[in-house]
């Protein structure tokens, strides 16, 4: 919890040193870092959910021979 918590204070002892237009820069990237990671749990759960149903295509008598594989 400490290293976080140096961690932190770097990171802003270094944003409060960058210009305006710079620091902007910097909260567009952090934005797009959190949508990148709200788009992965999105994609995860849709995957979750659909699995049952794909389990059913996947896992079938006829298609036994393609396990082997």
């Amino acid at each position: 919890m400490q290293s976080h918590k140096i961690s932190e204070q770097r990171l802003l002892e270094k944003i409060q040193k960058l210009p305006p237009e710079q620091v902007l820069l910097v909260e567009d990237f952090i934005d797009s870092l959190a949508l990148q990671n709200a788009d992965h749990s999105l994609t995860f759960a849709a995957a979750k959910l659909s699995e049952p149903v794909l389990l059913k295509i996947w896992d079938n008598p006829d298609d036994a021979e393609y396990d082997k594989l």
